[in-house]
């Protein structure tokens, strides 16, 4: 074959790639016709339905650092509720991109980050809701930008925020929450979990029921969220008459917390409690609390430990290793083991589909946002039909059970479960807190 006739033939056969590709996304996979993809720290649009989507969903997670398994079993919970429902909401095509919230030098959550995701959100007009976040830090970073993106907000349905303030005014809140986060008046954000509030309720509760006297209370520092988390718990200890023989912050900095731990033993206190994120040095300040104030049951067991959910997923385990054993932990809703009906089922199949890795406890949280979500879309799939939706849903027989959003965009349902720390979180106690101890946690 002469030269020049085998140049133009590679020419063209290069421009019929070239064709191929574009018509079926771009060479990193990251499009999908028919909707643009978000412009931020995200994955590649997913889309397994028949035909073209026309909408976006998008998740906003940490997917580095300790949160990484807990996040992308998140996103495989979302995925199993659009294949579920044919990756569609109503008659419209939906498809899902998986987006960071965190960095890679932290493996934490960044305000900036947080930001920058939300303003791709509202700048895309074919982002119709966002699912996330975790943080409910983020969340209030995230939050303010969608509620004054075009055409009537964004809706976002959270699977794990737990900040009292993102819905309601409270003793524990700053003045202008939570009004703060709405700035055009109309609400556009629900969470499918019970608040702090509940979760204080309910954490003060179980550690009086383990015949602790005097709990020592800690807190990573400048964190409003883990502050929040010891403010509701003191709350709620002070109702109870549970004493508090300590309230100090810990640094996330620290080479070692001895000293810190020393303080406590001075202080008498029979219970630890540590309000933050496993992120927040949460392995060092286990291993230290063992080492100085000795095991957290059994024998010796002097002083036993207790914390919200930013430490219960399998990486306390793993990463704090024996000195966990023993640990109780709360989290806002029911453990995946104690769902029933949709629930049960939700949850054998996502354990199939992740190969049987103990499910995380915020994954059946995340499906049963997606619900409601692709719910609230069905009727009519533009942005403000997709918020008043969202704030007047009604779940029946979900995959976390039945429930209705409250106005303040909460669920009307307020189970507390508490694990304890073995080779993976088992189940000890699921506790609904009275309304008066909610109310005594909140500051009320």
């Amino acid at each position: 074959m002469p030269r020049a006739l085998a140049v133009v033939l590679a020419l063209l056969a290069c421009a019929a790639i070239a064709v191929a590709f574009a018509a079926c996304g771009d060479d990193d996979g990251d499009e999908v016709s028919g909707v643009e993809a978000v412009d931020a720290n995200c994955e590649e649009v997913e889309y397994g339905g028949e035909g073209d989507p026309s909408a976006l969903i998008v998740s906003d997670l940490p997917l580095q650092g300790d949160s990484a398994e807990r996040s992308e079993q998140m996103n495989d919970a979302i995925i199993q509720v659009l294949d579920d429902e044919g990756w569609k909401a109503g008659d419209t095509n939906v498809a899902f991109q998986a987006c960071d919230d965190s960095i890679e030098s932290t493996g934490e959550w960044d305000e900036q980050t947080c930001r920058d995701n939300a303003t791709a959100y509202a700048e895309n007009s074919d982002v119709i809701g966002v699912l996330g976040t975790y943080n409910s830090g983020c969340a209030g970073e995230i939050l303010p930008i969608l509620n004054e993106a075009p055409d009537g907000g964004v809706a976002m349905v959270s699977p794990g925020n737990t900040l009292v303030c993102l819905t309601e005014a409270s003793a524990i809140c700053e003045p202008d929450e939570p009004g703060v986060f709405y700035p055009s008046g109309t609400r556009n954000y629900a969470r499918v979990v019970p608040n702090d509030a509940f979760q204080g309720a309910g954490l003060a509760t179980f550690v009086q029921r383990q015949g602790v006297r005097k709990a020592f209370v800690l807190y990573a520092a400048d964190d409003p969220t883990s502050k929040g988390q010891a403010d509701t718990f003191k709350g709620a200890a002070g109702a109870l008459d549970l004493g508090i023989a300590g309230f100090e912050p810990w640094d996330p900095e620290a080479a070692d917390y001895t000293a810190l731990m020393a303080k406590v033993r001075k202080s008498g206190a029979d219970g630890l409690v540590l309000a933050g994120l496993l992120e927040q040095n949460g392995p060092r300040i286990i291993k230290d609390k063992v080492a100085v104030l000795g095991p957290n049951e059994g024998d010796g067991a002097a002083v036993q430990l207790f914390a919200p959910d930013g430490f219960a997923q399998q990486a306390t385990i793993d990463d704090a290793g024996p000195a966990s054993a023993g640990m109780f932990v709360s989290v806002p809703g029911r453990t995946p083991e104690s769902l029933t009906g949709q629930g049960k089922d939700f949850v054998e199949k996502l354990s199939a589909n992740i190969e049987g890795a103990p499910v995380e406890l915020y994954a059946p949280y995340a499906g049963q946002a997606a619900e409601l979500l692709l719910s609230a879309i069905a009727p009519a799939a533009k942005r403000a039909d997709v918020v008043a939706a969202v704030l007047q849903a009604e779940v029946d027989n979900g995959i976390v059970g039945s429930f209705t959003i409250t106005r303040t965009g909460d669920p009307s349902i307020g189970p507390i479960s508490v694990s304890v720390a073995r080779d993976t979180f088992e189940l000890a106690e699921t506790i609904e807190p009275p309304a008066n101890l909610v109310a005594a946690a909140r500051g009320g």
